[in-house]
Formats: C-alpha cells, structure tokens, sequence
C-alpha cells in the first residue's frame, strides 16, 4: 500500500472517532442546556400551581390546553414516602385538545397541605423529539464527515505531493538504478534536510557499490587471465606425459583425471572472462537476430549429442522472435538453455519449445522437484552436481539478457521445468 493511501486511510479514522465524539458531546451539551431551560420553567408552573393552591385561591382542575398542563391529585402518606419528592422524566403525554401524544419535560411534586394531606402535582411542557434531534445530528454528523474528508483528502494529497515528490524522484531513481550500467546522475534538489540526507546517502552507497562492484570485476578478470597461461602449460605437459610408453596403466589413469579436472577449470575459467566481458560491455557488434533460425540451427547438433538419452523435441513456432544483440551471445543463450534441458532431463523424456514474437520457453521433463528461483541464476549454484557442469550456464543466460534487457524467468510446471526469455 502506497504511503499516501496510508495517510488518508488514518486520517479518515482520526477524523470518524473525533466527529463521533464530538457529535455525542454536542447532543449531551445541548439536551442537558434545554433540559435545564425547560426544568426552570416546569419549577415556576409548578411554584405558581402550588401557592395558588395552598392559599384557597381557584385553580383549575383540569389542563388548559396552553403549552403547560398540570395535573394534581392526592395521594396516601405510603406512596410520598415510596416516591421522591421532586421528579424529572421525559414522557409522552396526550394532548386532547389536538388529539394526539407529542414528547413532554414532566415535572412531578408531591408536597403537603397546611391540613396534612399530601398531593401530587404533574407539570408538563412539550419539549424537543430527541429521537429526531438525535437522527438530525447523525446525519448532519455524517455530512459533515464526508465534507471535511474529501476537503482534506485532496488538501492533503496536494500538500503531500507537493512536499513528497523529492521522495518520488529517488525512489524512481533507484528503480532505474542498475550496478555497472550507465546510470544518470541523480538530479534531486530540495530544501527538505532529511531528503537532502537521503541524497547524499543514495550517491554514496552507489559510488561505493559502483567501487566495489569494479573491483571485483578486474579481480576476476584478471584472476582468469593470468590463469589461462599456466593451465594450457599444464594440460600440454600432461599430454605430453600421455604419450610416454613407460607409464603404467595406473598412472595413465591418475593423469587422466588431472586432465579432466584441469579440462574443468579451463572452461570455467572461459566462462569467467565471457562473464567479465559481457558485464564490460565487450561485445559492442548488434544485428538483426531471429532466435528461430538459431534454435533451427543449432537443435539438429543437440539431438545428435544426446540420443543415447531418447529425448523428443517438440518445437511449435508461432511467431517470430527478434531482437537486436550481438549474434554469439544470442547463440550462448540458446545453447547453454538448450544444454540446460538436456542434461537435467530423464533419459526417455522430452522437451517442449514455444516460440512467439515477444519469447521463447523451453521445458524439459525432470524428476528433481521444483528449484529455487531465486538461487538457479546465482554463479555456482548447483541444484545437483552434475560432472563436467561450471554451475556458470544459467549466470550467463541471466547476465546476457540483462545486458540487452530481456528477462529471463524460470517456473516449475506439472513437473516441469520452465525457462522463459522474455523481451
């Protein structure tokens, strides 16, 4: 989830809890106000009704149909002592003069006559329908959520924006940002500090990367250079001790597998100075290269290598798949896949090929389970040591496709493995 979908997601519940809280404290303050409005009032009815009655004077003795109505009876010693004195409830009272019961503030009083009697007076005056102010204030409440949400939605998304965006310009740089590529600068002023501090770590972490990633190569290249003297010494030597009639059987077997281990290290070696030179950049030559016509090519030479495992080939082309790259490393790609589906093959399987104008996948039945995608492409990774193997194949298919932005993908499918070029 984007960082701005988070801020607005929190907003929205910030603001849902304060408008909820401010909507419940709002209807309590203004209920208790006009509750003590209408208790003041029912107070001084009551007050009038009472001392116009203790004195004699006449009262009426039923409601007058005015906004205030009163009603008055006496009652036993036992009900005053079992009720309070003074009481405030809201109620439903009957107003027959308009027919119907509409919501009341009812004050009732018991109190007691100069003779000893006690009497129970019922004042009541129309008051506010809290259900309907309650349903008022709901739904204003939620009109006024919604108004002040989408306002500060989209002043805080602009605000946001506004401040954020020298975020946005490193993060998109360093998606673009590839190790050993011919990176563009990065152009990122502001007057933020801590973005100015992400700057300046960005540019150093890439230039020491960039240094140390240089040094390595220069490392391996030069390693595998200086290597490929002494190992064409060796292997000469050890032909040349092939040829002496005076070695057993034995020690004609010793050297032989000196040779193959020496026969080993040169083609890692090889590979290690083409994985140096694709990263360098060494291969500068481009043309029009039709991956059909090279798998066409080169697929009749592997099907002889590897008959004695009576492996089938399926091929379907549907369409064309081009690209501009240099002709041999688009042959190494295919070879070192092609290769790949072979040797991890089962002797009697079959690999399936699909050729489409936008990639090519190749699978190959295998009994080794799913591998590790994110371990295969790794230099000298090995999924099961096979002789003879550099564990380099898959590294320069990766480094490769890299190099002329392709992607290559592998999967594990109804026991299959999947290896996809993809541009």
């Amino acid at each position: 989830m984007k960082l701005l979908h988070v801020a607005v997601w929190r907003l929205s519940l910030v603001m849902a809890v304060v408008l909820s809280v401010w909507a419940f404290s709002f209807y309590a303050a203004m209920m208790e106000e006009v509750d003590d409005e209408t208790d003041d009032a029912l107070e001084d009815f009551a007050e009038l009704v009472i001392i116009r009655s203790l004195r004699g004077e006449h009262v009426p003795t039923a409601p007058t149909g005015s906004n205030n109505q009163y009603f008055q009876r006496e009652v036993s010693p036992e009900y005053a002592a079992a009720h309070n004195a003074i009481d405030y409830e809201d109620r439903e009272v009957f107003i027959k003069e308009k027919g119907e019961t509409e919501p009341a503030r009812v004050l009732t009083y018991i109190y007691r006559t100069d003779d000893g009697r006690y009497m129970e007076l019922e004042v009541s005056a129309p008051h506010i329908d809290k259900e309907d102010l309650r349903r008022a204030i709901f739904y204003w409440s939620v009109f006024l959520y919604a108004a002040l949400l989408v306002v500060l939605v989209v002043l805080n998304v602009w605000i946001f924006r506004r401040n954020i965006r020298p975020l946005y310009v490193l993060l998109d740089w360093l998606k673009r940002y590839r190790l050993g590529a011919r990176n563009e600068p990065l152009v990122n002023p502001t007057k933020i500090s801590e973005f100015r501090q992400l700057n300046e770590a960005a540019r150093r972490y890439s230039e020491r990367s960039e240094e140390v990633y240089e040094q390595q190569k220069q490392f391996i290249g030069n390693a595998s250079h200086e290597m490929q003297t002494p190992l064409a010494v060796c292997l000469n030597r050890l032909d040349l001790l092939v040829d002496d009639e005076t070695l057993s059987e034995r020690q004609l077997g010793e050297i032989l597998k000196v040779r193959r281990t020496l026969d080993n290290l040169t083609r890692l070696n090889r590979s290690l100075l083409l994985l140096c030179k694709i990263d360098n950049g060494q291969f500068p030559e481009s043309s029009r290269v039709s991956f059909n016509a090279l798998l066409n090519h080169y697929l009749p030479d592997y099907q002889t290598a590897y008959a004695h495992l009576h492996i089938g080939v399926r091929l379907h082309e549907s369409g064309v798949f081009e690209t501009d790259m240099n002709e041999s490393l688009a042959a190494m790609l295919l070879t070192n896949l092609l290769k790949n589906a072979y040797v991890h093959n089962v002797r009697g399987g079959e690999i399936e090929i699909n050729v489409t104008s936008t990639a090519v996948r190749i699978s190959n039945m295998s009994d080794e389970g799913a591998l590790d995608p994110s371990l295969i492409f790794m230099r000298f990774h090995h999924s099961r040591r096979r002789e003879g193997s550099t564990g380099l194949g898959l590294s320069l298919v990766r480094a490769i496709c890299r190099q002329y932005g392709l992607t290559v993908s592998y999967a594990y499918e109804g026991g299959r493995h999947v290896f996809e070029v993809r541009r």
